[in-house]
């Protein structure tokens, strides 16, 4: 057999169709595929993350329940406005049963905190140490929201224990005009 310029051009064409599918179909084409396989793993792991959260959806429902019921028992030791009054007359019934001296107590401004206000009341109070560590269990014990801020405690002369104490009794209380509303969640 004769191999002419016809026949060697015929297997140069031959062989230059696999290298030129090479480069203009399967080289792309495995670009792609690359590609598309690290979509397809991310997808994957965002799909992992999400049956991951699904899983936790129940517990998380149960949470925000529990977290609903602790609101709605801090609520419930928050007085109304007008009933300020009671808890401070409460607090100063206590100073009183603990042989306390109350000194002073000036009411100063309201402050809003988050839903709730809140009415810092600055006291001085003296008195026998024991007295007035009694007073702070006893007033720990009060069924309100009540916080001890500032607290200062000098020791006076006159006789063993005697002290005098500065502080800020912050009372918590829902305000008239907008009551606390909890937020419902549909499960």
């Amino acid at each position: 057999m004769r191999f002419g310029v016809r026949e060697v051009l015929f297997i140069l064409v031959l062989l230059a169709v696999p290298v030129a599918s090479f480069w203009f179909v399967f080289k792309p084409r495995n670009a792609d595929i690359v590609t598309a396989r690290s979509e397809i793993a991310a997808k994957r792991q965002t799909l992992n993350k999400l049956n991951e959260a699904s899983a936790k959806i129940k517990d998380l429902g149960e949470a925000i329940a529990a977290g609903q019921e602790a609101i709605e028992v801090i609520e419930a030791k928050l007085p109304a406005e007008q009933s300020v009054d009671e808890v401070l007359r409460q607090a100063s019934d206590i100073a009183m049963k603990h042989s306390l001296h109350i000194k002073t107590v000036t009411p100063q401004k309201k402050v809003p905190a988050s839903q709730y206000m809140e009415l810092p009341i600055a006291w001085e109070l003296s008195g026998n140490f024991d007295g007035f560590y009694e007073f702070l269990l006893d007033l720990e014990q009060l069924p309100r929201l009540t916080q001890i801020r500032d607290l200062n405690i000098e020791r006076t002369d006159q006789d063993e224990g005697a002290m005098t104490a500065t502080f800020t009794l912050s009372i918590y209380f829902q305000p008239r005009t907008s009551p606390t509303k909890l937020v419902e969640v549909n499960q």
